[in-house]
């Protein structure tokens, strides 16, 4: 019945936030605020906010529109665990974005309830297993229904695939990439904390990484991109990287899976996926952006100025990998998350005031050749380097509302030109559209650093 309903008439709500009443949901509220009839080109004409609990969506709503009186907006009752509440708000907009996590907990019957409505979905997950897991369930039938389902549009991963395709485009032939590698750094003049949520899926990502392992063990091999030159080797556990002026150690985030998905889907359709009712200008502006894109190596480390703020998170990462195996350390992890974060996590999340101190750099270290063609020779060293930057503000507040939204305003305004259906990476749909320049135009910046010979 909803599935009818929403397919003959045009449902009332742009836009659904789902769980705008907590920690994100109220940031991502308070950035789609400012677009909702922003202009008269806005795609954003009507917005509504869903939760569990009225009384502390109507809280959200008024502190995301302070220090003016809150909108008009409709409040409605859903909860993950009714999946009836699900299907009726789903039904009611042409798109969800879904902040409820742990995704791995809560996510399923969301986007369930968005294929079974022909309703697109965005989230901002960063939780591997639930991404990977909805693939292999939904794909298909999110595709034959004509449902787009993006997951990690967010902090993670869109500065990561965005910016390992701005680095990529650099390569101008003959020159290819080899490798590109992520530094992440955090800064802040105050203190830097994260939220639970991020740091409570770090732990079930522990609990279930066997689950993962059997997941991806269990599926057919995925199509591997042609990269020039050898795979790089493993690399100390603790890199002093001078080019960028950090101490970096392997960050185990979900980007560098989502990286490698968006490469697999290139390499099987090397000009992209067609948009569901693209004009020839589009299809040929789509083709000659992935015709620019080189594949690459891919890897992620988190960076600090000092050695020992290295020492600090494999600390924490040693706490997290041990206690997290079992319940009765992942209930001391849950329990006393500022303890076993050594300070980085807390349940009431950050401050205001720490949120608007905080920002990041992620440096895209790109080595490769000048010319692609002598990778394949004996003892060939890449003999190039390039580097560049994504920077923008504090990454789970400020980032990632600004990147779903816009997301979101390109899945409504661009909604012909983006693919059919499916359960897809955020980097096959949105790269080649105009969100880096969004981003730029919001406070994310992409530049590039330096290109240089390398000495053999």
């Amino acid at each position: 019945m909803a599935e009818e309903t929403h397919l003959s008439t045009p449902p009332p709500y742009d836009i659904i936030i789902l769980g705008a009443s907590g920690f994100t949901g109220q940031y991502v509220l308070k950035e789609s605020l400012k677009f909702l009839n922003s202009s008269s080109s806005s795609p954003l004409k009507s917005l509504a906010i869903a939760g569990r609990n009225p009384t502390k969506l109507a809280q959200s709503l008024s502190w995301a529109s302070h220090p003016n009186p809150p909108p008009n907006i409709t409040i409605l009752t859903a909860d993950t665990l009714n999946f009836d509440s699900l299907l009726h708000i789903a039904s009611l907009t042409k798109l969800i974005l879904n902040c409820v996590g742990p995704f791995r907990l809560h996510g399923d019957p969301v986007v369930r309830a968005c294929f079974e409505t022909r309703t697109d979905y965005l989230d901002i997950c960063g939780e591997p297993e639930f991404m990977e897991k909805m693939e292999v369930q939904y794909h298909d039938q999110a595709f034959d229904k004509g449902c787009l389902v993006v997951s990690a549009c967010g902090f993670d991963s869109v500065p990561a695939e965005l910016g390992l395709l701005f680095n990529s485009r650099q390569w101008v032939s003959p020159s290819a990439p080899n490798t590109v590698e992520a530094y992440l750094s955090l800064e802040s003049d105050k203190r830097i904390v994260g939220n639970f949520a991020t740091y409570e899926s770090a732990v079930l990502g522990v609990a279930n990484a066997d689950s993962l392992r059997q997941l991806r063990r269990s599926r057919p091999k995925k199509a591997r991109p042609q990269i020039p030159g050898p795979p790089p080797p493993r690399g100390p556990t603790i890199e002093q990287q001078k080019e960028v002026g950090l101490w970096a150690v392997r960050l185990p985030s979900a980007d560098s899976a989502v990286v490698r998905r968006t490469l697999a889907i290139l390499t099987e359709n090397p000009s992209g996926l067609r948009g569901v009712n693209e004009s020839a200008d589009k299809i040929a502006e789509r083709e000659r952006f992935w015709s620019t894109v080189k594949p690459a190596h891919f890897g992620v480390k988190i960076g600090t100025k000092s050695l020992l703020g290295i020492l600090k998170f494999i600390t924490v990462g040693v706490f997290i990998g041990l206690l997290g195996k079992f319940s009765f350390g992942r209930w001391l992890l849950l329990k006393f998350p500022s303890v076993f974060s050594l300070g980085g996590f807390r349940k009431k999340g950050p401050t205001e005031a720490e949120v608007s101190h905080a920002s990041f750099k992620m440096w895209f270290v790109g080595h490769g050749f000048s010319d692609s063609s002598t990778s394949s020779l004996e003892n060939k060293k890449p003999d190039t380097e390039i580097i560049s930057r994504v920077m923008g503000p504090e990454i789970g507040y400020i980032t990632t509302p600004i990147i779903l939204v816009q997301c979101a305003l390109i899945t409504l305004n661009q909604r012909q030109n983006l693919p059919k259906g499916g359960v897809l990476t955020p980097g096959i749909v949105f790269g080649p559209t105009d969100l880096q320049e969004r981003l730029q135009q919001n406070g994310i910046s992409f530049d590039l650093i330096s290109k240089r010979a390398l000495s053999s």
